[in-house]
């Protein structure tokens, strides 16, 4: 059902969910009249445009919350869990998939490496930050150091796997879409627990009302099917 008035709304996200309401917008904006203008960067610089009190009206952070909501830039009560995301392996097209079905597997598997790409935590990147937490729970995060390449996003690190300067390439399994790698899986949750993406109304929107609408149709069952296809899991 079209609203009588149309806006725009303003959403920022981090990297990892960027396909997903790509894919979202076009029919929100069909049902409702309003159009999205969404804005992406990485986890980290998202947070920090929060904590800042940037103006938007729908802004999309990954825990921990606690410090975003301390700020009082978004409205407590409209958190929104729309979806977590695991950090997943990647090898160059045709290459052989290693096993990663247990931590010890993927201790061999990256031991065994030559170059490993992956998105920087230093950067913002969570994927990064992520992985760099896998390497420490591995205990190999000194041995690993000559061997790890890190890029800005994880595009990037998927272009790096492809073009054969790295044998393994991680991000988030929901950035990995690179015709040139194939998509081994998602690290086990031992060592490498899943992101989430949770969704709020800035207590700076212009129209709280139609921010609520975005959220909501963000996070309905209607569009669960999108983030599965994308590697995530809907909701909490």
């Amino acid at each position: 059902m079209q609203n009588a008035r149309a806006e725009e709304i303003t959403l920022i996200a981090p990297g990892g969910i960027r396909d997903a309401i790509q894919k979202m917008i076009p029919e929100f904006e069909r049902k409702t009249g309003h159009t999205v203008k969404a804005t992406f960067g990485s986890g980290g610089g998202t947070r920090q445009q929060v904590m800042r009190g940037e103006l938007f009206d729908v802004p999309i952070v990954q825990p921990p919350l606690a410090e975003v909501l301390a700020t009082r830039h978004v409205i407590a009560d409209s958190e929104t869990p729309l979806a977590t995301v695991p950090v997943a392996v990647a090898v160059r097209k045709g290459a052989a998939k290693p096993d990663i079905a247990t931590p010890e597997a993927v201790r061999k598997m990256l031991l065994a490496a030559k170059a490993v790409s992956f998105p920087d935590g230093a950067r913002g990147a969570a994927a990064g930050v992520s992985f760099e937490d896998t390497l420490r729970k591995l205990g190999i995060a000194e041995q690993m150091q000559s061997r790890l390449v890190r890029v800005q996003g994880g595009a990037n690190a998927m272009a790096v796997l492809a073009r054969g300067e790295a044998d393994i390439g991680l991000t988030f399994a929901s950035e990995i879409h690179n015709p040139g790698v194939d998509i081994v899986g998602a690290l086990p949750r031992e060592i490498s627990t899943p992101t989430a993406l949770v969704g709020f109304v800035s207590a700076h929107a212009r129209v709280p009302e139609a921010a609520k609408a975005l959220l909501s149709y963000l996070s309905s069952p209607e569009v669960a099917g999108i983030y599965k296809s994308l590697g995530m899991m809907p909701g909490r």
